[in-house]
């Protein structure tokens, strides 16, 4: 009797698509896999108390700092609770943005951006598109960049060194043009303010997961790079199959530009992560948190180990949705190269130095570029 023939099984290989993105040095192409969108397991997104960055105890900020290398090596994306933004200022924030949204076009117009140097004020809807390979963003949105009077940290701008001062504008108009809505820029400012705060305590912290001097990057953000936007996406219909250039997106798969965003979001959810297997997850929205990300220039001066990840957001939640990211960088004057303690024993610095400047300039401006690729 012949010996039956034992053939080897088949390797199940789950189906993908292509992703294209646009990036500081150009485009780039991620394997997606066509798994269905679930939602992210702690390990992929963790939960940091991050309450003993503002401790006295040295000991007591290093065990925060040891949490955030492990969530920025990992996915780049991680909750933080107790980081002493106020529900009352959160409140507040959300309140005075769905008012202005819900305004009438033409008042909303009355801020628009194409009044402003540096892309501050209203954005209308189909005047972003932030991944050049996909549908143009179905969102509006109110942005402010940093302005130095407003800064608490900064007693007197006009001792402002030059060579910062020159990277730096202020512009009322976006103000006057809100007037009408007596409580928004009081919500505004004090959101971002609170967000300020926050940031500059998260970059210490930063600097002790890298294994750095506390204050090790304190002269490079005096005065920062730091942006609050406010997102209003109206629903969009979840498509049938999801075809990563075709589909039309809320804000399009990109990822962040500086060092880091911390991003509230309402409870609507569409928060989605590319994670390191190249499956869309959830972010979802969790009481009391922020979500913070890793953004590129600080992937670059960390040669790598810290992880900018691909992220996107799709409003399937039939109802409008706001989010509000705060994205913070060094001084633009400043410019940084790979730090030696995140170089590998083969001594390689994959990226050249960069001005901050150069780098957010090249990115903001394709961002606001709706033509087709």
């Amino acid at each position: 009797m012949a010996a039956a023939s034992l053939a080897a099984p088949l390797a199940f290989k789950p189906q993908t698509t292509q992703l294209r993105i646009s990036s500081g040095d150009g485009p780039i192409t991620r394997t997606v896999l066509s798994t269905p969108l679930r939602d992210a397991k702690p390990s992929e997104l963790p939960i940091i108390d991050v309450s003993n960055i503002f401790s006295s105890s040295l000991d007591e900020r290093q065990v925060v700092a040891k949490q955030l290398r492990e969530a920025c090596t990992n996915t780049g994306f991680f909750y933080i609770k107790n980081h002493g933004v106020s529900v009352e200022i959160l409140n507040a924030a959300y309140a005075a943005s769905l008012e202005f949204f819900r305004q009438p076009a033409d008042i909303k117009e009355r801020a628009n951006s194409n009044q402003s140097k540096i892309f501050n004020g209203y954005k209308p809807p189909q005047t972003q598109r932030i991944n050049p390979f996909e549908s143009v963003d179905v969102r509006e949105s109110f942005s402010w960049k940093y302005d130095p009077k407003y800064d608490e940290s900064v007693a007197d701008v006009s001792s402002i060194p030059v060579e910062v001062a020159k990277c730096l504008t202020s512009e009322e108009f976006l103000w006057d043009a809100t007037s009408n809505l007596p409580q928004f820029k009081e919500a505004i400012l004090a959101y971002w303010s609170a967000c300020m705060r926050l940031a500059r305590a998260l970059v210490r912290s930063f600097a002790l997961s890298l294994s750095l001097p506390e204050d090790f990057f304190d002269s490079k953000f005096s005065h920062p790079d730091a942006t609050f936007t406010v997102n209003h996406y109206p629903p969009i219909e979840k498509p049938a199959v999801q075809m990563e250039e075709t589909t039309q997106v809320s804000i399009g798969a990109h990822t962040d530009f500086q060092l880091f965003t911390i991003l509230w979001q309402d409870t609507a959810g569409g928060l989605q992560v590319l994670n390191r297997d190249g499956q869309w997850i959830n972010a979802k929205p969790v009481e009391g948190t922020f979500v913070v990300n890793i953004a590129d220039y600080m992937q670059r001066i960390t040669n790598d180990l810290y992880v900018s990840t691909i992220h996107r957001a799709q409003n399937w939640s039939g109802r409008e949705r706001i989010s509000m990211p705060f994205f913070f960088g060094f001084n633009l004057n400043e410019s940084c190269g790979v730090l030696d303690s995140c170089v590998g024993e083969d001594g390689k610095k994959k990226y050249d130095e960069i001005s901050c400047m150069n780098w957010l300039m090249r990115r903001v401006e394709q961002m606001h570029n709706t033509s087709e690729s």
